[in-house]
């Protein structure tokens, strides 16, 4: 449901937690500039969208797919095939078999899963993380009797394999972290659309993938709530039209404790807070991101994912928080109107929009009903209880390897502290902090490329694994 709201949502940005040491303007950062875009109606600070939005010729290429109809037939490689988004693409599959065919299936170690998805949608390529778990699935395949066997791979080489199959004109990357650049980029080159679910191949990698988008005239489609909540909110925006982006954030599992109360519980109770972090009292998603969402880092990595898909400088991206997770974010235009997407907290909405845009499919789900919601609330996040988000405003400030510097130490910080390593709840900004403290001697601004986007990756995981033996926990 799209909702025009004449109303202003004016929330304090607040100093950063971090500075960068130079005051040097990220050039890389910088692209065609938009001349009257921005709440400043200068543009600085925005770029060109790597999302089809903001301009005459997305306009353009909106429209004339739009006229094509919704009878259209897209094929498909799935990564992530076991994870959370990876089940929810296929549900949708499910539900709109003459619109999707599923070419190639990418996962983790869960052969049996993967077994009876290669049964059921009889992909081309599968691949696994491990040569055991591919070996396992080639077992379970001939017990069963598969009578159209994949070709079957495994590590990165077998993501990468399932990102590039030739028939599939579309990529579902599903996948958490940073190991979801390397096959999107490789999908890139060779012209097939995007469905971004992974919101770390942008935070990482927006400096090389931006240019590949532009170069290879393909399109980047939000699979997230949030960026394809905005993503639909801009569809009919003339170029120039849009003045601001807010984010809504749920606010995590933390978000009905004061300050206060969640500084004494990490001291207190970390056992708690432990297990407190891991749920999330709104969304079903996996254990990495919800933690994503307990420290809000989760919000902070999307401003830098927005100002990638969309241009945005990040004076001009908000975050609010609205517990119920109903309107998924927001745009203002050039004359303050509002547009917001509102639904049901329910992946397969953003899912769905993702791999048929700028169609609009029938889909077997509940209407949303505004009467039985009654009440929707909104707050100011309290950047001191979340310093995350004040890290990644700086980092994405600060351009160039930074933000990839930002992603790793968090991805890193966040798996020791769900391995339950003795790695305090606010302790993971601590450590981030640290690796964007250190990286300053080595940050690169302009001219960035994959090499040292993945050696800064690597540099920064490398720095939370050595600082975490050091690291008490704040209030120990």
């Amino acid at each position: 449901m799209m909702l025009n709201i004449a109303a202003a949502f004016l929330l304090a940005q607040g100093a950063s937690a971090f500075i960068p040491g130079t005051a040097q303007k990220p050039s890389a950062h910088v692209l065609n500039v938009f001349g009257k875009s921005g709440s400043k109606g200068t543009g600085e600070g925005w770029i060109d969208p790597c999302a089809p939005v903001n301009t005459e010729a997305a306009m353009k290429k909106t429209l004339n797919e739009a006229l094509k109809g919704a009878t259209f037939k897209k094929r498909l490689s799935l990564l992530g095939s076991t994870g959370s988004i990876g089940t929810q693409t296929l549900d949708i599959v499910d539900a709109c078999p003459d619109n999707f065919q599923i070419d190639a299936l990418s996962a983790g170690t869960n052969s049996a899963l993967m077994a009876e998805q290669v049964l059921k949608y009889k992909p081309q390529v599968a691949s696994l993380a491990t040569k055991e778990a591919a070996d396992d699935l080639k077992e379970r395949l001939n017990a069963a009797g598969c009578e159209e066997m994949p070709e079957i791979f495994f590590g990165d080489e077998g993501t990468v394999a399932a990102a590039t199959v030739g028939t599939a004109d579309t990529v579902v990357t599903g996948i958490v972290g940073a190991a979801g650049l390397l096959p999107t980029i490789e999908a890139i080159k060779l012209g097939k659309d995007i469905a971004l679910a992974n919101k770390e191949t942008l935070i990482s990698g927006g400096p090389v993938i931006n240019p590949l988008v532009e170069k290879h005239g393909i399109n980047m489609l939000a699979a997230d709530s949030e960026h394809s909540a905005i993503f639909q909110c801009l569809q009919g925006v003339p170029e120039g039209g849009l003045r601001r982006i807010i984010l809504t954030a749920s606010g995590g599992a933390f978000r009905d404790y004061s300050k206060e109360d969640l500084f004494d519980l990490c001291k207190n109770n970390p056992e708690f807070v432990q297990q407190k972090a891991t749920t999330h009292p709104n969304w079903d998603m996996g254990a990495k991101i919800t933690l994503d969402s307990a420290t809000m880092m989760n919000k902070g990595l999307e401003v830098i994912e927005a100002h990638y898909l969309f241009g945005a400088s990040y004076d001009d991206i908000d975050i609010v928080i609205h517990p119920q997770s109903i309107i998924h974010s927001m745009v203002e235009t050039k004359d303050t109107s509002c547009i917001a997407q509102l639904g049901w907290a329910d992946m397969r909405l953003p899912i769905v929009y993702s791999v048929s845009w700028p169609h609009r499919l029938e889909m077997p789900y509940e209407p949303l009903d505004l009467a039985k919601i009654g009440t929707l609330t909104f707050d100011k996040p309290d950047r001191e209880k979340y310093p995350c988000i004040d890290l990644a405003y700086a980092a994405g400030n600060a351009g160039g390897t930074m933000t990839a510097v930002l992603n790793a130490a968090n991805e890193a910080a966040n798996e020791k502290f769900r391995a339950n390593m003795g790695l305090g709840f606010l302790d993971i900004p601590k450590l981030i902090e640290g690796a964007m403290e250190a990286h300053k001697a080595d940050h690169k601004v302009s001219d960035v490329t994959l090499d040292d986007i993945l050696s800064c990756d690597e540099w920064a995981r490398n720095y939370v694994e050595k600082e975490s033996l050091n690291t008490a926990t704040i209030f120990s």
